[in-house]
C-alpha cells in the first residue's frame, strides 16, 4: 500500500473515531481546529505588515492560546456530563448532549473568524463590508444566549 494511502486511511479513521466519540460536538471542533490553523498562518503572514514583529514568544503564546481553547471545550463537555449526571440522579432525563460545549466551540469559532478577518485586513485583503460585523454579531448572540443575566441570578 502506498504511503499516501496509509496517511489518508489513518486520517479518515482518526476523524471517524473522534466523530463517533464526541458526536454532535465533532463538527464545531473540527471546524475550530481548521480555523485555528488558518488564524495562526494568517497571523504569521500579517505580522510582516504590522509594526510589531513576530517573536518566538508571541508564536508560542499563540499556540498555547489555541491549546487552551480546546481545553475550554473539554471543560465545557465535562460540565455537560455533570449536568446530565445530576439530572439523572434526581430522576430527570435532560436532552442536553454537549450543549455547553457546542456553545463554547461556536463562540470560539466566531472569535477565530473575527481574528482571521482582522489578519486579512492587515495583509491588505479586501473584505466584504458585511462579513466582519456579521461574524461579530453572531458571536455576540452566542454570548447573549449563554450569559446568565445578573438580574435573573439575584432573584
Amino acid at each position: 500500500m502506498e504511503k499516501t494511502n496509509k496517511v489518508k486511511i489513518s486520517f479518515i479513521a482518526f476523524f471517524t473515531v473522534m466523530a463517533g466519540w464526541i458526536g454532535i460536538l465533532a463538527v464545531p471542533v473540527i471546524i475550530l481546529v481548521v480555523f485555528n490553523i488558518i488564524d495562526y498562518i494568517t497571523g504569521l503572514v500579517a505580522s510582516k505588515y504590522r509594526e510589531e514583529p513576530i517573536t518566538s514568544y508571541k508564536s508560542f503564546r499563540g499556540i498555547a492560546k489555541k491549546v487552551c481553547q480546546w481545553l475550554l471545550i473539554v471543560i465545557a463537555a465535562f460540565v455537560d456530563w455533570l449536568i446530565i449526571f445530576a439530572g439523572e440522579t434526581i430522576g430527570l432525563e435532560l436532552p442536553l448532549i454537549f450543549l455547553i460545549a457546542c456553545a463554547t466551540a461556536i463562540w470560539l469559532l466566531f472569535n477565530e473568524i473575527v481574528s482571521i478577518i482582522e489578519n486579512m485586513k492587515d495583509i491588505g485583503t479586501d473584505i466584504p463590508p458585511f462579513l466582519e460585523p456579521l461574524a461579530k454579531n453572531i458571536k455576540k448572540q452566542v454570548e447573549d444566549k449563554a450569559t446568565i443575566k445578573e438580574d435573573e441570578k439575584d432573584d
